[in-house]
């Protein structure tokens, strides 16, 4: 890091502006975050000339990395007619069509602005639908910021307590305790425990939230016997089933729900369908998407939003998607795989404990000898946690390679074999700087096999 950098003027200006400098924790850094400047591709130069490969292609939002230029072709013709009226548009019909198209569950569907809003709208109409009050999610899982959704997505040791009833965790400081009395924590893949919990329950759930491959979990993929039994249970109690896919619509063309026998009510999107432009839908069946539907006679979710839909993003996102055809999905599904395949060898050559989790263009490294199987499992303890930190920081700085806070890569098609060489000779480096430390902390059992 160099001082007096212009990120480090920047964000001394910022700090006096914004709460910590920053909108967004994900960006945060000490001592500085830093600025990014112009980014093309699958490459992003910072406001210091600094040139690095994105691996993390904000936040798995940029399938297509940066620039792109049939994005900004198509985006550039739609600003010369406007961004956004108080008028519907073509641009948001034709996304609705492709993105309904793609999926065997996707009958009806409404846009939003991100992810967050996306899991909101899905609540609120499991609730309209099912007239009940009450939602269950799995410990750990992130679907965005909205309280009932976020909590115990960052829950402890000290705070999770009985595995067999899983405490409902705050986020938030303040937090009422009505939320938490009306958000129901399951563990993730355990058939027998979730059904328990869930069964405690059935008469006041109106719906169970699965992310199919949920990335603060662990990435962990849901099992074919896991997502069957939520949904038969679902079936007999009168609940839907709710997909966040938010994240791993980029896992096969019909989403991660694709692998799956049975299908979701309803399912929540953002990130890679907005072309890089803010995004979220909810779409599924068509009976319960009626609940938005303002022809009704009763209208049970009043639904709005100034820039729902807005031209820009339905442009970007119908372009992006386009070229997310099959054949895109699985060169990029392959690449990735290629990518892991080299990582592994790089786990074996610097002879370190670590695994690696993951589905289709996304992948997750543990410091553990053994991928983990449950979010308890994946949980990244103080020690722990600070010997990723300075992982990621040696990417960063000594190899100029971005990676997601957690460890994790997100592809996007921009990437090529040259990259992933450069990725899988860089972690080798990187393994190998914190080698000494692993070691320490496997002596110790602070790390799991």
């Amino acid at each position: 890091m160099k001082q007096n950098s212009k990120s480090d003027a920047l964000y001394q200006k910022a700090v006096e502006l914004i709460p910590g400098g920053v909108s967004r924790n994900t960006v945060f850094h000490r001592p500085y975050p830093h600025y990014a400047a112009k980014a093309s591709g699958c490459y992003v130069t910072d406001v210091d000339g600094t040139e690095r490969i994105d691996f993390a292609n904000n936040m798995a939002s940029l399938i297509h990395g940066h620039a792109h230029p049939a994005i900004i072709e198509a985006v550039t013709e739609q600003l010369h007619r406007g961004s956004a009226y108080t008028l519907a548009t073509e641009a948001e019909v034709a996304l609705a069509e492709l993105l309904i198209n793609r999926a065997e569950s996707f009958e009806k569907i409404r846009f939003v602005n991100s992810g967050t809003e996306a899991v909101m709208a899905m609540i609120k109409a499991s609730r309209a639908f099912t007239g009940k009050p009450k939602i269950a999610k799995a410990e750990g899982a992130y679907h965005g910021t909205y309280d009932f959704a976020e909590i115990s997505q960052t829950a402890n040791p000290f705070s999770w307590g009985d595995i067999n009833s899983p405490n409902s965790v705050p986020l938030a400081s303040g937090t009422p305790d009505c939320v938490l009395e009306n958000v129901i924590i399951f563990p993730y893949n355990d058939i027998a425990r979730t059904i328990a919990i869930l069964d405690a329950h059935a008469d006041e759930l109106a719906c169970v939230i699965l992310d199919p491959v949920p990335h603060r979990i662990g990435l962990l993929q849901g099992t074919n016997k896991f997502v069957e039994a939520i949904y038969k249970w679902t079936r007999k109690n009168n609940v839907l089933l709710a997909f966040d896919e938010v994240v791993t619509f980029r896992v096969n063309y019909g989403g991660a729900q694709e692998k799956y026998k049975v299908k979701p009510d309803l399912t929540a999107l953002g990130k890679i369908i907005g072309g890089g432009f803010p995004v979220g839908a909810l779409t599924g069946r068509a009976d319960v998407m009626s609940v938005l539907d303002p022809s009704q006679s009763k209208l049970l979710f009043p639904h709005s939003g100034t820039f729902s839909a807005n031209p820009i993003t339905m442009t970007a996102g119908r372009v992006a998607m386009e070229l997310f055809d099959q054949k895109a999905v699985d060169d990029l599904n392959a690449l990735t795989k290629k990518a892991i395949i080299q990582i592994e060898n790089a786990i074996r050559l610097a002879d370190v404990p670590i695994s690696i989790t993951g589905a289709g263009s996304m992948f997750r490294i543990h410091f553990r000898l053994s991928p983990p199987q449950s979010y308890r499992e994946a949980y990244q303890r103080p020690a722990v946690a600070a010997i990723i930190g300075e992982l990621l920081d040696y990417l960063f700085y000594k190899e100029n390679l971005i990676m997601i806070n957690t460890c994790a890569c997100m592809f996007s098609t921009a990437l090529t074999q040259k990259e992933v060489d450069r990725l899988s000779d860089a972690m080798l480096n990187g393994f190998r700087f914190i080698k000494p430390q692993l070691d320490e902390l496997y002596s110790q059992h602070a790390i799991f096999p």
